[in-house]
């Protein structure tokens, strides 16, 4: 950066040295200022931002600087910490307070790498490894764990894991926010291999005490995915992974965790409808009519197609290649909105509703 000549050090950290590493895109990067107070910043033209330890924004990249600190636990949970940050504080340390080693390295403006728990290492041998006992005091960082599993498909150090365990057994994943558990579940489940955030989740414990809703099984891990191999959005995924659950319950653990709503509509539709997609041969123009109602397919066919990529990757995995019931639906919408809604409002003002159903029925029986 240009400017006037300044006593404090810069240097990038975590996730954008890890990718670089790994040669992929680096599209967010964070720094760590080290010998800077929050007067040397605001006089560099920095902008501040953040209530709880000072972060600011570079003046033309508006990239994060935060000033290095360290932290202290001082309540069960995510927010029960005290954060310190000083001129006197060390890169060291800051990179020290850091969750998993290979998101404890920092590189300087002179391009060197500063890598003081051996995160290189742990990257090439595809290996989660955490930075220190410090770990405990965030469960957030369970969850994290879980996900970049799903992200790398690394291995997790057997310390690691146990490290894990212990955390879920003495209380510390009950009292994670559930704002902060949908944010690292959404997350991971759009990771490329989501079927390890459960795996992992249950490995540790932590999925009965976080998700207990969800049953952890082969099949789960199958539908996940495939739902990820074939790009599927979040509700398709969010849908798949509650599939097994009973309606109220998910209904709770969807409340509970603040689930965007359409993630839990289409959870509570494919609750009711999978079943029966499982048996086209038992369809009745009935029972296809009122599906699309369910859907609210005739205003919104978008909402059948979501329900059709849940069943896909419900199905088993030779069924999924075809899946025959999706021409079948596509063709039932397509014959019930062939009748003139128009033309049935006009000869039946009397009953609009009714007679539109039965002239729906009979398109359908007629295929």
């Amino acid at each position: 950066m240009s400017g006037p000549a300044r006593s404090w050090k810069s240097y990038v950290v975590g996730g954008a040295v890890r990718d670089e590493l790994l040669g992929l895109e680096v599209r967010d990067r964070d720094h760590v200022v080290v010998g800077a107070t929050p007067e040397a910043m605001l006089a560099a033209g920095f902008r501040p931002v953040g209530a709880d330890f000072p972060v600011f924004l570079h003046p033309e990249s508006h990239e994060e600087y935060a000033l290095a600190r360290t932290e202290r636990k001082t309540a069960p949970g995510y927010k029960g910490f005290v954060f310190h940050a000083s001129p006197d504080v060390t890169l060291e340390e800051d990179l020290g307070r850091r969750d998993l080693t290979i998101n404890a390295m920092a590189r300087g403006e002179d391009g060197v790498l500063v890598d003081p728990h051996g995160g290189e290492r742990d990257l090439r041998a595809g290996v989660l490894r955490h930075v220190g006992e410090a770990f405990v005091e965030d469960p957030v960082r369970i969850l994290r764990v879980a996900r970049f599993a799903a992200r790398f498909g690394f291995t997790i150090a057997p310390d690691t894991m146990a490290l894990m365990q212990r955390m879920v057994e003495a209380g510390e994943a009950d009292a994670l926010v559930p704002e902060r558990a949908w944010q690292e579940l959404s997350r991971g489940l759009m990771e490329v291999k989501p079927s390890r955030v459960v795996a992992v989740l249950a490995e540790c414990g932590a999925l009965a005490r976080v998700f207990p809703e969800v049953r952890n099984s082969p099949a789960l891990a199958a539908r996940l995915d495939l739902a990820a191999k074939l790009g599927y959005s979040l509700p398709v995924r969010y849908a798949l992974f509650v599939l097994d659950g009973e309606a109220t319950r998910v209904a709770a653990l969807s409340e509970r965790i603040n689930a965007p709503r359409d993630c839990r509509d289409l959870a509570r539709l494919v609750l009711g409808e999978c079943a029966s997609l499982a048996h086209p041969g038992r369809w009745t123009p009935e029972y296809l009519l009122g599906l699309l109602e369910r859907c609210d397919a005739f205003r919104r066919p978008e909402r059948l197609d979501l329900l059709l990529q849940v069943a896909q990757c419900a199905a088993s995995e030779e069924d999924a290649r075809s899946f025959a019931p999706r021409p079948r639906l596509e063709g039932a919408l397509a014959a019930a909105r062939s009748v003139d809604a128009a033309a049935i409002a006009r000869d039946h003002p009397e009953d609009i509703a009714g007679a539109l159903r039965r002239a729906r029925i009979a398109a359908l029986a007629g295929r």
